[in-house]
C-alpha cells in the first residue's frame, strides 16, 4: 500500500437528510513499500486487544433485507446529493443480505439512458457513536462513475447548523475513475473544501474490488486516527481551540452508501456496460474503550 497526505479538493458534497449542504473532499496521499510517507505520519499505537469492547455490530449471518432494527434507508430521489444519477431505494434488489454478506448494489434503469438505483442505509435511528473504534471490512465496486463511501455525519446539529460547520467524518471514499485509491477525510467549520484547507488522505489498495479489507477508525477526545488493514493512514488531532475545528463531541451515526456519478463520482463520466456493481461489506463493529 502508499499513500499521501494534502489539502487539495477534489469534489463537492451535499448530505443529509434535513437538506443542508455538504461539499466535500479528498486529496492525496501517497506512501511507498510499507508505509514510508512522503508527508509526515504519526505512528500507529499498538493496542491491547482487550482494551476495546465490542457494543454493537452486523456480522451479516441472515438472509434478506438488511436488519430493520439495525439499518435505516434513506429512500431519496436522483440528484437529492451532489447532482448524482441514482435514486435511493429502499428495495432487495439494492441493499440485500446473502451469503453471509450485505450488499449495495447499484443497477442501471431499463430503458433508460442516464437512470440508476442504488441504497444508502444508516445507523441514525439504531445507534451512534461517540468515541471508540469503527471497523467495516469491505469489498468495492469498481465501475466507471461509482462512488461508494463509509462515512459518518453528527446525530444533532443543533447550534452548528449547516455543513461544514456540524463536521463529517469520511472513513473510506473511493471513485471508479481512480480505481485502488482510498481516501479519508474529515470536515469542520474551520477546516473544509471550501477554504481548501480540509484534512484528507489517500492510501493506494491494489487490490480493492478483488479482495476485502478492513476500513477503521478510531475517536478519542484528542484525535481521529484511520486506517486501512491496521495501517495508519492519517490522525486528524482536536487542536483545543473549539468547535469550529473539533465538532467530534457529540454523537455522530455510520452511513453506507454506493452513489452513481456526480460532481466527483461521474468527473470522468459513468459506463452503463458497468453496471450492476456493489459494496460487499463482511461485517461491521463497533467498539468503546474498557
Amino acid at each position: 500500500m502508499t499513500m499521501k497526505t494534502q489539502s487539495v479538493p477534489k469534489r463537492a458534497n451535499r448530505v443529509t437528510t434535513a437538506g443542508w449542504l455538504i461539499l466535500g473532499l479528498m486529496g492525496i496521499v501517497v506512501l511507498a513499500g510499507g508505509l514510508t510517507s512522503c508527508a509526515s505520519t504519526p505512528q500507529a499505537q499498538v493496542e491491547d486487544p482487550d482494551s476495546w469492547q465490542l457494543v454493537w455490530s452486523d456480522e451479516f449471518e441472515y438472509t434478506g433485507s438488511p436488519d430493520p432494527e439495525k439499518w435505516f434507508h434513506e429512500v431519496l430521489p436522483p440528484g437529492a446529493y451532489n447532482r448524482e444519477l441514482q435514486a435511493y431505494t429502499n428495495k432487495e434488489a439494492n441493499s440485500r443480505v446473502e451469503d453471509g454478506k450485505l450488499i449495495i448494489q447499484a443497477h442501471p434503469i431499463p430503458g433508460t439512458q442516464r437512470g440508476y438505483t442504488s441504497a444508502r442505509i444508516t445507523t441514525r435511528i439504531s445507534h451512534h457513536m461517540y468515541l471508540g473504534r469503527i471497523e467495516v471490512r469491505a469489498k468495492l465496486p469498481d465501475a466507471l462513475g461509482s462512488w461508494p463511501a463509509i462515512w459518518m455525519l453528527p446525530v444533532s446539529t443543533v447550534g452548528r447548523t449547516g455543513w461544514p460547520h456540524s463536521g463529517e467524518i469520511d472513513i473510506m471514499e473511493h471513485v471508479g475513475y481512480e480505481t485502488g485509491v482510498v481516501h479519508s477525510s474529515v470536515h469542520t467549520s474551520k477546516y473544509n473544501w471550501p477554504n481548501g484547507n480540509h484534512h484528507t488522505a489517500t492510501i493506494d489498495v491494489p487490490e480493492v474490488a478483488q479482495a476485502f479489507h478492513t476500513y477503521a477508525m478510531e475517536w478519542t477526545e484528542d484525535y481521529l486516527d484511520f486506517f486501512v488493514d491496521d495501517q495508519l493512514i492519517t490522525r486528524y488531532e482536536n487542536e483545543g481551540s473549539g468547535w469550529e475545528a473539533w465538532p467530534f463531541d457529540v454523537p455522530f451515526y455510520l452511513i453506507l452508501n454506493v452513489a452513481v456519478g456526480g460532481e466527483w463520482g461521474g468527473a470522468q463520466g459513468v459506463n452503463r456496460n458497468d453496471y450492476p456493481d456493489q459494496m460487499e461489506v463482511e461485517w461491521v463493529r463497533i467498539f468503546a474503550r474498557r
